[in-house]
């Protein structure tokens, strides 16, 4: 089990995105419509886990939308895709 530390999600721009391990990827498509729909029908947050240069990290946020290389958060705020780890809600 890996350690997660959870930050801010205004944090997030202090961090460098390191692509995820492929073994620690727990993301499938339908994870990442359903945050969407939970954040944009019902104003839901979801936990968000991404590889970063500082380890693992956790945040609580609702999910605005999924492009094709990334999640995107409040305030214009970018994930990318590559180094998600999990979604949970």
């Amino acid at each position: 089990m890996m350690n997660v530390e959870l930050i801010a999600k205004e944090e997030i721009p202090s961090f460098k995105f390191l692509e995820a391990p492929a073994e620690e990827r727990h993301v499938v498509k339908e994870k990442l419509n359903g945050a969407v729909r939970l954040g944009n029908e019902f104003k839901s947050k979801s936990f968000i886990t991404f590889q970063t240069d500082q380890g693992p990290k956790k945040i609580e946020t609702t999910v605005w939308s999924v492009t094709e290389k990334y999640l995107q958060i409040k305030s214009g705020v970018s994930i990318p895709l590559s180094s998600l780890i999990d979604i949970q809600y």
